[in-house]
């Protein structure tokens, strides 16, 4: 017998809200393919698949509708949630492609996870053109304070600042173009922000190797974001900043990021998470 298949919202608490996941919670008895054909039939963004190890950590496995990938932060948050509502709060340690993640899930279900160690590198010019022709955005149009670069919590980003909010509200792209260099360089989504405050990120990303044009929310891109302004030195004081994804397409999303001073240690991102009630004919 299949094991049930969830469907369960993140970085929100109304199920018309946030970034929708499939979520299964036991699938040791899955191939690789079965993931596969589930998280195609599914068709959200992402599907994670968690394996009880005998230690009482989980081996988790993300996929996309296209294909696997290494690490996926909406999808754990609504993974952890849907264990945490089932077998109690506490901390989850996941083994995945990207290393070890920690996840703590506290009696209000608020979900908080500790990203692998960041990485933050130059993003080349040749490429930043490349992306910025398939956005049709021109480099007048980014923030020159805050200049593009690749940064890594578990997945590959390129982060792009808009300078102004209506810039980061038309996004009509080349998904064919965008998808192709996205593919040839290894990158997850691409990070378009815009800064209203130093507290206070708006984001979207558009998701093209996944077969998605864009993501409401996306965990890795928030811990990447983080590491990003802690490499720029553009962190508030607090070192803790709120991220607002997801408005442009009716699905609202609501992120908190927190640096820890040695951000070696990992990114902390935050959200909760609500279950999406199955339609007829769909798993539970």
């Amino acid at each position: 017998m299949s094991p049930p298949v969830l469907r369960y919202s993140a970085f929100t608490t109304d199920p018309d809200g946030g970034n929708p996941a499939g979520v299964v919670l036991d699938a040791r008895a899955m191939s690789d393919a079965d993931m596969q054909r589930i998280a195609a039939q599914i068709g959200y963004s992402e599907t994670a698949f968690l394996l009880p190890r005998a230690d009482g950590a989980f081996d988790a496995r993300y996929y996309s509708p296209l294909a696997e990938v290494s690490f996926c932060g909406h999808a754990t948050i609504a993974a952890t949630v849907a264990h945490a509502e089932r077998y109690g709060p506490g901390e989850r340690l996941l083994h995945t492609r990207a290393g070890l993640v920690r996840v703590s899930v506290d009696e209000a279900l608020m979900a908080t996870l500790v990203s692998v160690e960041p990485q933050v590198v130059p993003l080349g010019a040749e490429d930043l053109d490349l992306i910025l022709a398939s956005l049709d955005w021109r480099s007048d149009e980014l923030d020159p304070a805050l200049p593009p670069a690749l940064a890594y919590a578990g997945a590959w980003h390129p982060v792009i600042f808009a300078a102004t909010r209506s810039r980061l509200a038309q996004l009509d792209y080349d998904f064919d173009a965008l998808a192709a260099l996205m593919a040839q360089r290894g990158w997850t989504t691409v990070n378009l922000v815009w800064r209203e405050d130093a507290q206070t990120f708006h984001a979207r990303n558009p998701f093209p190797p996944g077969g998605v044009v864009e993501d409401p929310a996306t965990g890795a891109a928030a811990a990447a974001l983080g590491a990003y302004l802690a490499a720029h030195d553009a962190l508030p004081a607090q070192r803790s900043f709120a991220i607002r994804q997801g408005d442009d397409l009716g699905r609202p999303s609501r992120l908190a990021v927190s640096v820890p001073q040695d951000r070696r240690a990992g990114i902390r991102v935050s959200g909760t998470a609500v279950k999406i009630e199955a339609a007829a004919g769909q798993g539970r």
